[in-house]
C-alpha cells in the first residue's frame, strides 16, 4: 500500500503536470550540462594520469661522483613526492643509445666509445603527482655530483596544469547548474503551495505538524527530480557509448583513453538520478520551509 506523503506527492505532480513538466525541463536542461561536464571531467582526470605517468625526471651524475649513487639514490628517494627511483648505469645507458640507432653502420661508428663510455651513470625519477615535478627537480639539482636534470620542460607542467584546471572549472560550473536547477524547483513548489494554501490553513488548524504538511510536498520534489533526470540519462548511455564504439575508446592519441562504457556508464546515471531527486528534494524542502515559517 502506497503511504499517503508518497499518494499526495504523486497526485500533486499529476494535478500540477504543467508545472511539474516546466521543472522538469530545467532539470533535464540542467542534468545534461552536468553530465556533459562530469563526463569530460572523469576522462581529463584520466588522461591527466597517464600524462603524469608517462612523465619522469632524468637524472645525471657527475664523473666525480661516480661510485657514490647508493648515497645519491636514498637523497633522491627522501625528497617528498617521489614514488620510484630506478638506477642505469652508463654502460646501459650507452646501449640504450646504440640501439635507438636502426642503420648498423651507425651503431658500429660509436661502438669504440664502450672503451671510454662518455655517457653518465643515471636515475629516472617517477613522481607520485604531476604537480611535483617541478618542485621534485629543482630539489634534486641542490644534491651534490648531480650532473643534470630534465623532465620535459615547462611544457609539460604547463599541459598538467591546464588539464587540472579544466576539471577544477568544470566542477565548479556543474555546482553552479545544481543550484540554478534547485532555485528552479524551488519556485514551481512554491507556486503549488500558493495553489493549495487553504488546505494546507485547514490542516493546520486542525493540529496537523509541519512534518505532516512538508513530507508530500518532498514527494513531489522528489519525482520531478527524477522525471527531469529521464532524458539525460538515456542521451548519455546511448551518446558515450556511440562515440565509444566509433573511436575504440581512444581520443587523439592512446593517451586519452575513455573508460570502458560497463560500468562507467551505469554510475553516471546512478549519480544523474541522484542528483535530480536530490535537487527536487532540496528545493521543495527549502521552499517547504520557508512557506511554514511565514504562517505559522
Amino acid at each position: 500500500m502506497i503511504s499517503r506523503p508518497f499518494k499526495e506527492g504523486i497526485s500533486g505532480v499529476g494535478r500540477h503536470w504543467a508545472m511539474s513538466i516546466s521543472s522538469a525541463l530545467a532539470v533535464t536542461i540542467t542534468l545534461i550540462i552536468i553530465s556533459l561536464i562530469s563526463i569530460l571531467s572523469i576522462n581529463l582526470q584520466s588522461f591527466t594520469k597517464s600524462i603524469e605517468n608517462t612523465v619522469q625526471i632524468s637524472v645525471q651524475v657527475a664523473y666525480e661522483a661516480e661510485g657514490n649513487e647508493a648515497n645519491i639514490k636514498n637523497q633522491i628517494l627522501a625528497i617528498d613526492g617521489v614514488a620510484k627511483v630506478n638506477f642505469s648505469s652508463k654502460a646501459q645507458e650507452l646501449e640504450y643509445y646504440l640501439n635507438s640507432f636502426d642503420d648498423e653502420k651507425t651503431r658500429k661508428i660509436f661502438e669504440p666509445f664502450k672503451e671510454e663510455n662518455p655517457m653518465h651513470d643515471s636515475f629516472y625519477v617517477e613522481a607520485k603527482s604531476g604537480n611535483k615535478i617541478e618542485s621534485i627537480a629543482k630539489e634534486i639539482r641542490k644534491i651534490k655530483g648531480i650532473y643534470s636534470v630534465n623532465y620535459g620542460g615547462q611544457s609539460t607542467i604547463t599541459l598538467v596544469t591546464a588539464m587540472n584546471g579544466i576539471r577544477r572549472s568544470g566542477l565548479i560550473l556543474g555546482a553552479g547548474l545544481g543550484i540554478l536547477a534547485i532555485f528552479l524547483i524551488q519556485n514551481t513548489i512554491r507556486l503549488t503551495i500558493f495553489s493549495r494554501q487553504d488546505e494546507i490553513t485547514i490542516m493546520k488548524n486542525v493540529g496537523a505538524t509541519n512534518h505532516f504538511i512538508r513530507s508530500p510536498f518532498l514527494i513531489e520534489g522528489m519525482l520531478i527530480g527524477i522525471m527531469g533526470s529521464i532524458i539525460p540519462i538515456a542521451l548519455t548511455a546511448w551518446s558515450y557509448i556511440y562515440i565509444y564504439n566509433r573511436t575504440n575508446g581512444i581520443l587523439l592519441s592512446s593517451l586519452f583513453r575513455l573508460y570502458k562504457p560497463n560500468p562507467f556508464v551505469v554510475y553516471v546515471s546512478l549519480a544523474l538520478a541522484a542528483v535530480g531527486m536530490g535537487v527536487g528534494l532540496v528545493g521543495s524542502f527549502i521552499s517547504v520551509n520557508r512557506y511554514l515559517r511565514q504562517h505559522r
